[in-house]
């Protein structure tokens, strides 16, 4: 169990400089990188996007720091620190330019595979998620895998407040499932308690209405941080607590891919049909939508630490199929609610 003055600590460090960043970006983004509301907007008035480098960079300053201070992460078998900071940085820097100007969707998608190989190779050695099958295999599921979760991440990113919903229930769980046991479990908690801090600090800036988004440059990095995260719980025997963490930002962003390609729509192109989305459209307000998706969240993070307290398959399967159940009311409720509801 992480001693509770290094979690309190982190947290607060990390939320105070990542506020200290966005005051200082603030200006720049007013001129560079503004969001213009168009018909899939959420917002009715322009805003500046990018505060994710903030969050971003408050993670990484505040992660590195805390692990050469508790001397965690030197270890063999602790992740590549070096490999995970670039990566996560150069997901940054193509979520920024596209904030900027917008980029050919092939350019981004290369530069996310490109990225999300790195966070592969950043994970501890040995460590596997799906040991039942060759590692090859596994090995592209997860390439897959983590540049789709850095995609949902940048999907679901569209109200305000909904990264924070999302995001911090997730780290939440990773922490108190990583615990302090070994080097990899240390670094994986000092990593998601950095970016549950930065998150923390984000969010009075991004409550409904709200004064700054994270822009592509936050959403592409946090997808990458938290889908890392995820992979490295799973490759500790955690599998399904992991699937449990993140199935509400799973299920709402596949099946409404699903849908659409169903219908023919094209999968590239922008539109506003998330399930959340739609919760709101049909008469929900941001903060009602918002609060649910927070409930629910937290929810799952029980139900995922349920999960992952026990070694009995049927326990952590019975704990996968209530989690899936209340992800499906969600997403009804969000798609059937109407303002005369």
């Amino acid at each position: 169990m992480i001693p509770w003055t290094i979690t309190v600590g982190l947290l607060a460090v990390s939320a105070a400089m990542t506020m200290g960043l966005i005051h200082l970006l603030r200006p720049m983004l007013i001129r560079f990188a503004m969001a213009h509301p168009n018909p899939r907007s959420s917002h009715s008035v322009p805003t500046p996007q990018g505060a994710g480098l903030a969050v971003v960079g408050a993670t990484l300053i505040c992660s590195i720091a805390a692990m050469q201070l508790l001397a965690v992460g030197h270890s063999a078998a602790a992740p590549n620190i070096i490999a995970f900071g670039l990566a996560i940085v150069g997901l940054a820097a193509i979520g920024f330019v596209d904030d900027i100007a917008p980029l050919p969707l092939l350019s981004r998608l290369a530069v996310q595979t490109v990225a999300c190989l790195g966070l592969l190779l950043a994970l501890p050695v040995g460590a596997r998620a799906l040991p039942f099958v060759p590692y090859p295999l596994e090995a592209l599921i997860s390439l897959v895998g983590l540049v789709w979760f850095v995609n949902l991440t940048n999907f679901m990113d569209g109200i305000d407040g909904m990264s924070v919903a999302g995001i911090l229930p997730i780290l939440a769980g990773i922490s108190l499932l990583a615990g302090w046991s070994d080097p990899a479990a240390a670094v994986d908690a000092t990593i998601a308690l950095a970016l549950a801090g930065a998150l923390i600090g984000f969010a009075p800036f991004n409550r409904h209405v709200a004064k700054v988004f994270l822009g592509d440059a936050g959403s592409l990095a946090i997808g990458g941080i938290a889908g890392w995260l995820l992979l490295s719980l799973s490759g500790r025997a955690q599998l399904i607590a992991s699937l449990i963490l993140g199935l509400y930002y799973l299920s709402d962003t596949t099946v409404t891919l699903l849908l659409r390609w169903f219908r023919g729509e094209s999968l590239g192109q922008a539109h506003g049909e998330h399930f959340y989305q739609r919760g709101v459209a049909r008469g929900l307000r941001v903060q009602q939508v918002v609060a649910h998706v927070w409930a629910l969240n937290c929810a799952l993070l029980l139900l995922a630490l349920c999960a992952g307290s026990t070694a009995r398959l049927w326990v952590q399967l019975a704990c996968l199929a209530i989690g899936a159940a209340l992800t499906a009311w969600m997403l009804r409720h969000f798609r059937g609610h109407s303002s005369k509801d």
